[in-house]
């Protein structure tokens, strides 16, 4: 059984033949309505220079390979070099335009003409993985570009003005635009609010008191004394389920 709870799929379709469009268009509605999803949506674009002015945020992209320049692999490549990290499934006459694929980390690829089994077959395994992807990571968009930052990297996030700074456990930092509220909303229950500038992973905490939170590594993070007791009972909860 596929299930992707009230996320939405964002699919993307580009291929200068309009038939093939439509095709796969309408091979997608066939698909959805026979899993029962009903969250998704699909653009198509007849170029891609088109598909690049749009940006977007797309979960998974049908890229036809053979168009007028650039042409479908450099338009992967561009893709890519943005730190888009959407699902890529090329659709190709040719099967040896496939072995370029691993270059751009392609999901899949499907030959023309389209096949019903292999179409159901790449669809499903996307949408697993789709799955997947949603419960054990974090959507980031930065302009035209977007960064997929997995959950159990993030050690804290904290917001400075207008922007969250997102603090992972090799040093890294990626900062965007988005209010803290709203991230702690897409964050599930490990990520503890204990600060109004904070958001902490309960799994890299080691030690609280005095107003602060030590971490992995003897770094530091101030926590509300009216959220320290909350804090523990998080921290209680938080290990009890591990060990289950």
């Amino acid at each position: 059984m596929l299930y992707m709870g009230d996320e939405m799929i964002n699919i993307a379709i580009c291929d200068d033949e309009p038939s093939m469009v439509e095709e796969i268009s309408m091979r997608l509605v066939g698909y959805m309505k026979e899993k029962c999803l009903t969250s998704y949506s699909v653009k198509s674009f007849a170029s891609g220079r088109a598909l690049l002015e749009e940006g977007g945020d797309f979960d998974l992209l049908f890229l036809d390979i053979q168009m007028e320049q650039p042409d479908g692999m450099e338009i992967a490549r561009i893709l890519r070099r943005q730190k888009n990290s959407c699902l890529l499934i090329f659709v190709t006459v040719l099967k040896e335009c496939v072995f370029d694929a691993f270059e751009v980390q392609a999901y899949d690829y499907l030959l023309k003409p389209l096949r019903e089994d292999r179409f159901c077959q790449v669809m499903d395994r996307a949408v697993k993985t789709l799955e997947q992807r949603k419960k054990s990571s974090l959507f980031i968009q930065k302009g035209n570009a977007c960064e997929i930052v997995f959950l159990s990297q993030i050690v804290y996030c904290e917001v400075q003005g207008r922007k969250v700074y997102i603090h992972k456990n090799d040093g890294n930092i990626v900062d965007y635009y988005e209010k803290l509220e709203s991230l702690e909303k897409r964050l599930p229950g490990r990520f503890f609010r204990c600060h109004r500038s904070y958001l902490v992973n309960l799994a890299y905490i080691r030690g609280c008191g005095g107003g602060q939170i030590l971490l992995e590594g003897n770094g530091e993070i101030p926590v509300s004394r009216l959220r320290e007791r909350e804090l523990r009972q998080a921290l209680l909860h938080y290990m009890k389920k591990k060990e289950c």
